[in-house]
């Protein structure tokens, strides 16, 4: 049985990291990030409906938030202020257990375990045409990795 050189496996690993990064494209800054979201927020709603688990959500800025409750629905959330630690949040919760979301009652709250639990509120929900956001990000990475 052959041996793997362990020179040519940091050699291949650091090949092979190399090309993932090239087969992606350009990366986008979190400002580019949050201008492609809010570009393509549409009109404010009063709710939405959430079960439990979502299935992403990362922040825009301190005071904003995008949450994807399934792959193909997501939604701008807009809070009343600065949110303490969500840029750098690991969890957060989300709104009440009742199943749906309210802007102007429910919150956001960055769950820390080495901070007090501060809710933030929600003030303004915007549905995301999802679409929109990915292949508005692809173009901005094929611009900024050079591509047409």
């Amino acid at each position: 049985m052959n041996k793997l050189d362990p020179k040519r496996f940091s050699v291949l690993a650091i090949a092979v990291a190399l090309l993932a990064g090239c087969a992606t494209g350009g990366s986008l800054t979190d400002e580019q990030r949050g201008e492609i979201h809010r570009t393509h927020a549409g009109e404010p709603v009063r709710s939405f409906h959430h079960f439990g688990t979502l299935h992403s959500w990362s922040p825009v800025d301190d005071s904003s938030i995008v949450v994807h409750t399934r792959p193909r629905t997501a939604y701008l959330l807009t809070l009343s202020g600065s949110c303490p630690g969500l840029q750098y949040a690991r969890a957060i919760s989300l709104g009440d257990q009742s199943g749906t979301v309210h802007a102007g009652f429910d919150n956001v709250t960055v769950l820390d375990r080495n901070a007090i639990d501060i809710p933030c509120r929600i003030e303004q929900i915007q549905p995301i045409d999802v679409d929109a956001v990915r292949e508005a990000e692809k173009a901005a990475r094929d611009q900024v990795s050079g591509g047409t």
